[in-house]
């Protein structure tokens, strides 16, 4: 039984794993992953930009003289007497026109440029007058040093997150935004993958019917036998396309990261890793860091990729069974549409479901629709990255595996019938009679 069963794993692995659209996707996602990972090391290191010149002609008198020039912008200031018509000048990047009732219009500022504007630059214009015009609002109080009262005031809070409860000894630090953009990243590579292959193995069952195929095979190998080996075969490919990705990605990111960004940057997402970085003192956004400590954490990523192989085998098991259910009771993909919508639904449903459990990983649905094993497997996927306790994970998987016994036995109750009936789709109380036959 065995060595049959390993056959049909082999033949359906080799058949897949050996077709250019195995192989071109398996170079291209570890790509595109590498590349979001490493974006915001680019950003940093090439976000730099050509200084561009603004000629300022301003009626008002009071914003012109206030107006900061930086790396990015550079504000000329226009000679008395500038025509209100000119809308070029010389090679500067634009002209930038500012009412004389500005203060009490602020609409009354106009920019004209040569090509297309920059965000960058109009948030810049905008930013410093809405500054500028405030200040002059305030000095209309008459309260002494108003300006330096409100500088005083003016706080911004950084908020460091650490959790305690982890099996280390010393505290670590966690963002819920990297773990929400990892989570929502890992949902839906599973839903992408349970979808997938789910329906490779219902169109492979449906294909071989049709060309009276499976006759052939159930001469020498059971029924059950069959739709497990091929079941198991096709599992077989996405788990190892997984695993290439674990293994491209983590290498890649520990190779190439250290090698963009500048020393101290790395230093500070290895501090954050570990607990002990200074938000104080860091010249980083909070977020960007926590993406970068992330990426750069390679034991973390290979740690989500083995837990993502572990849930999307047994997802792969227990929807596959579904589908392969599916695929030997009708005779053509019309058919199966109908009926797949048993089976689809409640990995939409799961999806939507790890959507709002990203608001709060700890709360009751969250926790009990990740050992329901129809949503179990993309719940869990979203709530791992917040870091949830090691029990719940393997009482998931637990549950997982032990219901896949049940799905797959009742999937091949179906299978041995639907494979001989040919001409007509069966209804829902003639699937359950199936079930039923001794």
């Amino acid at each position: 039984m065995n060595s049959k069963i390993g056959i049909i794993i082999a033949r359906e692995f080799l058949q897949r794993v050996t077709k250019k659209s195995f192989i071109i996707t398996t170079i291209l996602f570890p790509v595109l992953m590498i590349g979001l990972m490493i974006a915001p090391a680019l950003i940093m290191a090439f976000s730099t930009t050509e200084t561009k010149e603004i000629y300022v002609i301003d009626h008002s008198g009071i914003v012109a003289q206030n107006l900061k020039s930086s790396d990015e912008v550079s504000f000329v200031i226009a000679d008395e007497g500038a025509p209100d018509t000119l809308r070029t000048h010389g090679n500067s990047y634009g002209v930038l026109f500012i009412g004389n009732n500005i203060v009490e219009k602020p609409g009354n500022v106009q920019l004209y440029t040569g090509e297309a504007s920059s965000m960058a630059v109009e948030r810049t214009i905008t930013s410093q007058m809405e500054e500028i015009i405030k200040d002059e609002k305030l000095k209309q109080y008459n309260i002494e040093n108003i300006n330096e009262i409100l500088r005083n005031v003016e706080t911004t809070v950084t908020l460091q997150t650490f959790r305690t409860d982890s099996d280390n000894e010393e505290s670590t630090s966690s963002s819920s935004m990297v773990s929400y953009a990892i989570g929502t990243l890992l949902s839906l590579v599973l839903y992408m993958f349970l979808l997938m292959y789910g329906q490779m193995v219902m169109t492979s069952i449906i294909e071989e019917k049709n060309n009276r195929v499976l006759e052939v095979m159930v001469s020498s190998v059971k029924p059950t036998q069959l739709m497990v080996g091929k079941i198991l075969g096709i599992g077989s490919v996405a788990v190892t396309q997984i695993a290439i990705w674990g293994v491209l990605i983590s290498s890649a990111v520990g190779i190439l990261l250290p090698m963009l960004l500048p020393a101290d940057i790395m230093a500070q997402a290895t501090a954050l890793n570990a607990g002990t970085l200074d938000s104080s003192a860091s010249n980083v956004d909070a977020d960007l860091l926590g993406v970068i400590a992330a990426a750069g954490n390679v034991a973390y990523i290979v740690k989500l990729f083995a837990l993502m192989a572990a849930f999307l085998l047994g997802g792969f098991l227990f929807y596959a069974s579904m589908f392969a259910a599916i695929g030997s009771a009708v005779d053509n993909i019309q058919d199966a549409s109908q009926l797949q919508t048993a089976a689809i639904m409640p990995i939409i449903i799961a999806l939507v479901i790890s959507m709002s459990v990203a608001t709060d990983p700890n709360s009751p649905l969250a926790f009990w629709t990740s050992l329901v094993p129809f949503t179990s497997p993309m719940i869990m996927m979203m709530r791992i990255p917040f870091g949830i306790a090691t029990w719940e994970i393997a009482l998931s998987l637990g549950i997982l595996y032990i219901s896949i016994i049940g799905m797959i036995w009742i999937a091949a109750k179906i299978y041995r019938v639907g494979i001989f009936m040919y001409g007509k789709k069966p209804s829902l109380k003639e699937l359950i009679r199936w079930i039923n036959y001794k």
